[in-house]
């Protein structure tokens, strides 16, 4: 049975078949193969997989997100970091990067922070003469951030899965969001010293005092989400309900720079968004369904324990696994179809849940910026409008750079561990 479902999920992903639709037919392929299991049992598996309450905060998160976009914050946050980070060389680099951890901070979606954030800047560097393929390779390695960064759907559907704390997902998301950042943004340094990329305009304190005043309030987002999840004062879906109220009133009535039309676009937006997720978790929920009835978890640990017994080996085998996943499969579908498989596996070594479920999130992250099919990769070749066999050299420094933080974060996970313990006490 194991060979007919993979066989038939790798065939259909061979001849370009949606992921959605992948999902669904060979899960179909499969209980027909069994032969003794009712096929309605599709739907209710399909229900199931989406209902969940917590599930809520992924179209309300989105929502937000876009609200802020068209409200003119991602040009506020860019403003701030150039005034901050924006005189060093390759100054230019160092504002994407700074500015794409502030928007994962709103968004909580890679795309969304690749698009919002390389939209504005790719052009100004592409004008300042830094090479196309060099930008679009650091938006979409510093985009992946935005899945790490809490407010996280990523993270938010690992919670679902693996039945963990949304808040203590998104305290442990901060520190490796952070370092992951600050070693894009040493490749960055590098790179923009070896090709003498320009330094921006020096800039005064009190332009950075202005420019910081001017974005304090669209960064209060974050402040809402995770104060009040940590505070006990809202769940993360009504959290994501209050930053999608405050980022319409910061766009529409403070800013006033976000139109009814904006508004209905953004509805739309999301609506596509949310049935996209929705739909490859309904049809991942019966794939994975199967696998656990036919015992594919015990089978694959049965395995790596016949292999070795080293926890450290069994972490890097599973990152390994993980990264060559995140380099074709979508997030969602992978946490679905991947995690109820691989935790029976990390309970067996004992890694701590969060430790493991932010792990597991890094490497799906960097895998949205992995050739040949990271989301990310596509979204920042659009907006620079070059190829996307142009970006893989490019952008094999940062992946390196972003392997190596995660190397560090799995076997050093009081990393991980630091904030969600913190705020435990």
């Amino acid at each position: 049975m194991i060979l007919v479902i993979f066989g038939t999920l790798i065939a259909l992903f061979l001849l370009g078949t949606p992921i959605v639709y992948s999902l669904g037919i060979s899960s179909l392929v499969a209980l027909m193969y069994l032969g003794n299991v009712p096929l309605i049992v599709i739907v209710q598996k399909m229900w199931s997989a989406v209902d969940n309450f917590a599930l809520l905060a992924i179209p309300l998160f989105v929502l937000t997100g876009g609200l802020m976009e068209k409200g003119g914050v991602s040009k506020r946050i860019i403003a701030f970091a150039y005034a901050v980070v924006g005189k060093i060389t390759g100054g230019l680099g160092f504002v994407s990067i700074s500015s794409s951890m502030l928007f994962a901070a709103l968004s909580g979606s890679s795309p969304a922070t690749v698009a919002a954030i390389g939209g504005m800047i790719i052009p100004s560097m592409k004008e300042k003469n830094y090479d196309p393929n060099f930008a679009a390779a650091l938006h979409a390695s510093a985009g992946s951030i935005g899945v790490i960064i809490p407010p996280s759907i990523t993270m938010i559907i690992y919670a679902v899965i693996a039945e963990e704390s949304v808040g203590r997902l998104f305290l442990g998301g901060f520190i490796p969001g952070i370092l992951i950042g600050l070693a894009l943004m040493v490749v960055c340094y590098i790179i923009s010293k070896k090709k003498n990329y320009p330094k921006e305009e020096q800039t005064s304190w009190v332009n950075i005092f202005k420019t910081f005043k001017d974005a304090i309030l669209s960064l209060m987002v974050a402040v809402i989400v995770m104060g009040g999840i940590l505070s006990g004062i809202a769940t993360a879906t009504e959290a994501a309900v209050l930053a999608v109220v405050y980022a319409f009133i910061l766009s529409f009535f403070i800013y006033k720079e976000l139109t009814l039309s904006h508004v209905k676009d953004v509805l739309v937006e999301t609506v596509f968004i949310t049935a996209a997720v929705m739909g490859v978790m309904a049809t991942a929920g019966v794939f994975g369904w199967i696998l656990v009835t036919q015992q594919v978890p015990q089978i694959i640990a049965g395995f790596i324990m016949n292999i070795t017994d080293s926890p450290i080996l069994v972490f890097m085998m599973i990152n390994v696994v993980l990264l060559l996943i995140g380099t074709f499969l979508d997030t969602g579908a992978a946490l679905i179809i991947f995690v109820p498989m691989l935790i029976p596996i990390a309970q067996a070594f004992g890694f701590d849940p969060i430790h493991f479920g932010v792990v597991t999130v890094v490497n799906l992250a960097i895998g949205m910026a992995t050739p040949p099919l990271g989301i990310c990769l596509f979204v920042a070749c659009r907006i620079a409008k070059i190829p996307l066999v142009k970006i893989i050299k490019p952008i094999m420094p940062f992946l390196a750079a972003m392997i190596a933080v995660l190397f560090l974060i799995t076997y050093v996970p009081e990393i991980v561990l630091f904030l969600p313990n913190l705020f435990a006490k």
